[in-house]
C-alpha cells in the first residue's frame, strides 16, 4: 500500500502570475481553435470525397449519352427501311440501297467518335493489333502476312478497342 502511493505521481501547485496565466489561457485557446479548424477542413475533406464520388458516378452513368444518341438516329433509319422492305415487298434495289446508307451513317458516326478499323489485310501480323485465327501455307507471300481479315478490328482514339481477327501465311513446309 506505501509503494503504491510512492508510484503516483505528486501533484504539484505551480505559482503564476496574472501575465503568464494570461498567455498560457490564450495558447489553449488557439490551440482549441486550430482543434476545431482542423476538425471542420476534415469534415469538408470528406464531403468533397462524397460529392466528387457521386459526380464520377453520375459522369460514368451518362457518358454514352451522346453515343447512344446517334445510335437512336441509325436506329430510325433501320426501321424505316424495314418498314419500307414490308410495305413493298418487291424492291429489293430500294432495300439494300437502305441499308447501304445506314451502314455509311453508323461508319460516320463511329468516325466522329474517334472509332476507325485497323488496317489489316496485306500487313505483317503484330498481336497488338491482330489475332490470328488461322495459319495457311504460302509460297508466294513472306511468313506472317496477313491474307484474309475475318472479323475487322477498330480503334478507339488510337487504343485498341477490338483486334482484327485474321488468317495469316506461314512458310511451306518443304
Amino acid at each position: 500500500m506505501e509503494e503504491h502511493k510512492n508510484n503516483k505521481k505528486e501533484e504539484k501547485t505551480v505559482t503564476l502570475n496574472e501575465a503568464e496565466y494570461l498567455a498560457l489561457l490564450e495558447e489553449a485557446k488557439k490551440g482549441k481553435d486550430s482543434w476545431d479548424k482542423m476538425l471542420r477542413n476534415q469534415a469538408d475533406l470528406e464531403n468533397t470525397r462524397k460529392r466528387l464520388d457521386r459526380e464520377k458516378q453520375e459522369f460514368i452513368k451518362f457518358a454514352n449519352e451522346g453515343l447512344v444518341l446517334d445510335l437512336l438516329n441509325v436506329l430510325d433509319d433501320l426501321e424505316r427501311t424495314v418498314n419500307l422492305a414490308e410495305s413493298t415487298k418487291q424492291d429489293l434495289a430500294a432495300f439494300l440501297k437502305g441499308v447501304e446508307m445506314i451502314l455509311a451513317h453508323l461508319y460516320e458516326m463511329l468516325k466522329e467518335h474517334g472509332v476507325k478499323p485497323i488496317e489489316a489485310e496485306g500487313k505483317i501480323f503484330d498481336p497488338n493489333y491482330h489475332e490470328a485465327l488461322m495459319q495457311v501455307e504460302s509460297k508466294d507471300l513472306p511468313e506472317h502476312t496477313i491474307i484474309e481479315v475475318l472479323q475487322k478490328g477498330y480503334l478507339i482514339h488510337e487504343r485498341v478497342l477490338r483486334t482484327a481477327k485474321v488468317k495469316v501465311s506461314k512458310k511451306t513446309g518443304g
